[in-house]
Order: structure tokens, then sequence, then C-alpha cells
């Protein structure tokens, strides 16, 4: 029996209260079991997480001012300044309004894996075990591909760095390889030697996170000439050569929504959160407004301190914000400082989406909806962490480094990928959940402590309709000369995880897939 077959045989009525025969077994457990218990699932990990803490990691996987500053080229390229910075406006309204819906689904459905749960619960019964099977693989996709750009960012950037500092350098791409594994392993240590401290390590990142943002922020504007008001917001640039200035911008708004994606990244360690139904909405709205209050101001500092536009987007560092930091404080030693403090803060910050893409594997892999999901489902008892699903992780992404050695469009890859994958999982959630608010009376439905209520549906309308905007330019290349080095390869490799996802539903996956399969009788312990 699956935990949604036990669901529907219960009072779904928020509020309701029901009595039960196995008093003993109710009272003993916590608020939180109780919770889990209500869809089925019993306590593995260890609930560490507080508010502070659950902020620092959804920080830490989203990173806007980081993730802005290190994807500025495509859109310096695609759009100039001002189309970066209306750009950013639209992503940021619009990932504020996929943050609110994705809220009012996890504080209904607060488990680990998010979507795929929250499909399973919502979907008509016909279609649910197939739609909560593409959800989910869809953020396996996601989140691995996270932890890909996080590492190819970091080692690429320093070869900028070594570029910057040693003329004599030639980068080679397995150089960019060796240091994606260096900090693939940094990752790989917080979530194993130093996983039981994960929770502090988090509220340290959120730490970082601010000291890092003032430390570059401050000399930026304090020591760099600056740029006209119309320089910033009236020049547009289509240097990528498209036929209009109008498709050029959108060719760059990956950059803007590219730098807002992971909100939703503490669901998927909610059952490793106390309180979970209340904490994780409160994560992800304050996470959007202070990620994308941080990630505006970087924006307009970078935009206002710059020099040349056309010398930025034609770096030899391949990062023009390096050579953005060193025209801004007028040294070498200055730019490195600057690029240093950047790098620290996105090394560190791959410890949050290892763990983010780990648990994402661990809770699929609980419902079988995984090759070898008896191994990647196991939680170690002495730790209580899902180490086998972190190992897997590793070496999944070990394998996805060498696609760098034979393409130097591998960093536009990878973030294509996860932000196709990252919205068209929030696609599929938001529409199983608009369908239920549209045919059920909402008393029927098992409201958390965040709900939209009546602003639900446009809200849920618009997100989607910014969703699907991103979600089509993301897979376009930077120009329309298109070469083997320039292609984006983002439809290719997420076609190919695609498919290979839907082999394995049609030959093996709907044999053993169920949704969430019922580990417990929630009947038995009560309500939400």
């Amino acid at each position: 029996m699956s935990a949604i077959e036990m669901i529907e045989d219960t009072d779904l009525k928020s509020g309701a209260s029901v009595r039960h025969t196995e008093e003993g077994l109710r009272s003993s457990l916590s608020n939180d079991e109780r919770v889990l218990a209500r869809f089925g699932k019993r306590q593995q990990l260890r609930r560490g997480f507080r508010t502070l803490s659950a902020v620092g990691l959804t920080c830490g996987l989203t990173l806007t001012w980081i993730t802005i500053s290190m994807t500025l080229q495509y859109g310096l390229q695609n759009g100039g300044p001002a189309g970066l910075f209306y750009g950013y406006l639209v992503a940021w309204s619009g990932a504020a309004l996929q943050a609110v819906v994705m809220a009012e689904m996890a504080s209904m459905i607060p488990l680990a894996g998010g979507p795929f749960n929250w499909v399973s619960v919502l979907s008509p019964s016909w279609c649910r075990k197939f739609l909560s099977y593409l959800a989910g693989w869809l953020s396996v996709i996601a989140w691995q591909s996270f932890v890909a750009e996080t590492c190819f960012i970091c080692g690429t950037l320093l070869q900028g760095l070594l570029i910057l500092n040693y003329p004599w350098y030639v980068p080679q791409r397995w150089h960019g390889t060796l240091l994606f594994w260096a900090v693939l392993s940094v990752g790989l240590l917080i979530n194993t030697w130093l996983g039981r401290q994960l929770p502090r390590i988090e509220g340290l990142m959120l730490f970082l996170y601010i000291m890092g943002f003032f430390g570059v922020l401050i000399p930026l504007i304090y020591l760099s000439p600056h740029k006209s008001a119309h320089d910033v917001f009236t020049v547009f640039q289509n240097l990528g050569g498209w036929s209009t200035t109008s498709l050029s911008f959108f060719v760059g708004f990956v950059t803007v929504s590219g730098s807002l994606v992971g909100v939703d990244g503490c669901d998927h360690i909610a059952e490793e959160i106390q309180n979970a139904p209340k904490i994780i909405p409160v994560s992800m709205l304050s996470s959007i407004a202070f990620n994308g209050s941080l990630g505006f101001s970087m924006l307009l500092a970078l935009l206002f301190c710059m020099g040349d536009i056309v010398d930025q987007t034609q770096s030899k560092t391949g990062y023009p914000v390096i050579d953005i930091y060193t025209y801004a404080v007028g040294s070498v030693g200055g730019g490195t400082a600057l690029t240093v403090v950047v790098l620290a803060v996105n090394i560190f910050s791959s410890g949050s989406v290892v763990a983010t893409a780990s648990r994402m594997l661990w809770a699929f892999s609980r419902e079988n909806g995984l090759p070898f999901s008896e191994y990647l489902s196991k939680v170690h008892r002495g730790t209580r962490l899902p180490l086998f699903a972190i190992f897997a992780t590793a070496i999944l992404n070990v394998l996805v480094s060498f696609i760098n050695i034979a393409s130097t469009a591998a960093f536009q890859a990878f973030v294509g990928v996860t932000i196709a994958s990252w919205f068209t999982s929030f696609l599929l959630a938001s529409s199983v959940m608009l369908y239920k608010r549209l045919t059920t009376n909402e008393s029927e439905l098992p409201w958390g402590p965040f709900r939209l209520k009546r602003w639900g549906v446009p809200v849920t309308i618009v997100a989607q309709a910014y969703t699907l905007i991103g979600l089509f330019w993301s897979f376009w290349p930077s120009s329309p000369d298109v070469t083997a080095e320039s292609m984006n390869y983002s439809s290719l490799m997420f076609g190919g995880a695609m498919l290979f996802s839907l082999l394995f539903w049609v030959l093996w996956g709907r044999k053993v897939y169920v949704g969430p399969i019922l580990e417990i009788d929630g009947r038995t312990v009560g309500d939400i």
C-alpha cells in the first residue's frame, strides 16, 4: 500500500480532530514525527536544522550576488547593462512568486524530496504514479547538475586568477577538471566527516555569505570610477550578433534567471528541520527577499563600476567580474583579493549543494525511483546520514566533470540543465496544485501553516508564465553562429537524462515505483 492510498483513506480536512485507539504510539512521537507519520513515513535522519541554519543553507544554494557576478558575461554580451538591470527585476519578481507557490506546498507536505512528494499527494489517481516519478527525476537532475555547476565555477574561477596573475600560464581543460574534483572533495568532507555538524556549518555559511558581500561591495563602490546612470539604465547590447536587440535580451536572460534558482533547497532537507511545516516557508520567503536584495545591490555596483563593455566580454580570464574588480581597485592584487573572497564563499557553499543533492537522491531512492535504490536509500545508523547517496552524488559528478575536457561550453550547459530541470519540476508541481485547487473544495485540502488563500490561483498562473519564459530561453546558445565549441549542450544533457529516465520507467520503474511507500500506518498517529 502506498502512502498516498493511505492518505486518501483518512480525513484530509484541515484542523479535523480524529480519535485513535493507539494513544501510546501517538504520545511517544514528537510533533515532527507525527507530521511524517501522517504521510506514512518514519523519522530516519537527525533533526538539527532550525530557522537560522535553514536560511543559511538556502542562501548557500542560491548565492545570488555571487552567481550574478559569475555569469555576467552572457548578460553583458546579450542584453548589456540595461538588459541585465530590467531583466533582474523581472526575474526577482518571478522567482518570488515561485517561492510563495512552493512554500505553500512545502507547508502542506513537508517531506524530503520536495516536488515529487507534492505531485504524489496532489495528483489525480490515474496519473499520480507517472507524474510523481517524472517530478522525482527532474529534481534529481536539477540538483546533481547544481553540484556540477558549483564545482565548475570554482575550478575555472581559480584558473582565471592564475591567468590574471601569471600571464605565462596556459590554461588546460583538464586543469579545470582537477580543480572541479578538489571543490567536490570539500563538499564531500563537509557532508561526511563533518556531517553531524552540518546545521552549525550552514549557520556559519550565512555569516560568511553576508561578510563576503560587504567585503566585495564596499571596496568596489568606494575605489572605482563610476559610469553615468545613462550608461547603466539605457544601454542595451547585442554583441552576440542576433537579428534584434530584443532577441538578444532574452538570450541573455539566463544570467538573471539562473541567479535565483534553488530557493526550495531547504525542502529537500525537510526531515532534518525542526517544525518543518513552519520553518520551510519562512526559509524560502526570507531567502528570496534577502538574496534578491543582495543580488540586486551587487548587480548595480558591477554595472556602475565596470570598464568598457566589449573588453569585459572578451576577458582572458573567462570571467568579466575578475577584470571588473581589477579595474575598479586599480591593481591586480586588489582584483585578486576580491575574487578570492568570492571563491572562498563559493567553495564553502559546496557543502550546502552536496547536502541538498544527496538528500534528493536519498528521498527518491526511498520510493524505488532510481537504479540501485536499495543502496541509495540506506541511512547510516551511527551518524544518521544517507552516506550511500552522498558518495553516489560525488561519484556521479566526477563522471560529469569529464564533459569539461571535451567542451568549453560545459559551464553554460550546466547552468542550462539546472534551470531547465528545476523550472520543469516547478511547472509540474504547481500545475498539479493548481488543478487540485480548482477541482477540490478548499476545506478538503491538507493545508499547512502557510497558505495563499484566494491569491493562490493568480499567483500560480503568473509564476508559471515566468517559468515558461525562463525554461524556453535556457537552451539557447550565446550567439547564432554556433560551433562545436559554442553550442549550448544543455538541451542534449537534459534530453539525454530525461530519455534515460523514461527508458528506466518502461523497463523497470513502472514495475517497482508506486509513489511514496507506506513505512508506518499514519492512521494511528493523527493529523498534521
